[in-house]
């Protein structure tokens, strides 16, 4: 079965960088689509960003900020967060849609637990 596990999470400050990671089994990577999402208290969760095996999107509000990345060989996807604000605070969610294009699914089958991602202001 599809595992998705994140890490990375944490406490920073205001223009601060963190690395998450998502580290994926049960599944051949290349063959799927892996996003980024991540959930504020009282908020929506909102996608954040895509790794396919044509292209990689971003939302608006961390273009320029946040770089996805992915190997294949180690089943890891990774998201680089610099210049953290705090309106960044939020539970972040990777989550699997098995794919075949280089544009994002609308939707994604398989999500890990979440971690924290904490900046203070």
């Amino acid at each position: 079965e599809v595992q998705l596990v994140e890490s990375g999470g944490g406490l920073v400050q205001t223009g601060g960088s963190l690395t998450l990671s998502c580290a994926a089994s049960g599944f051949t990577f290349d063959d799927y689509a892996i996003g980024w999402f991540r959930q504020a208290p009282g908020k929506e969760r909102e996608g954040v960003s895509c790794i396919t095996t044509g292209s990689a999107d971003y939302v608006d509000s961390v273009q320029g900020r946040f770089t996805i990345s992915k190997n294949n060989a180690k089943n890891t996807v990774y998201l680089q967060m610099n210049s953290l604000k705090p309106e960044d605070t939020a539970v972040s969610y990777c989550a699997a849609q098995k794919w075949d294009e280089s544009r994002c699914p609308l939707t994604f089958a398989s999500w890990g637990q979440g971690t924290q991602v904490t900046v203070s202001s």
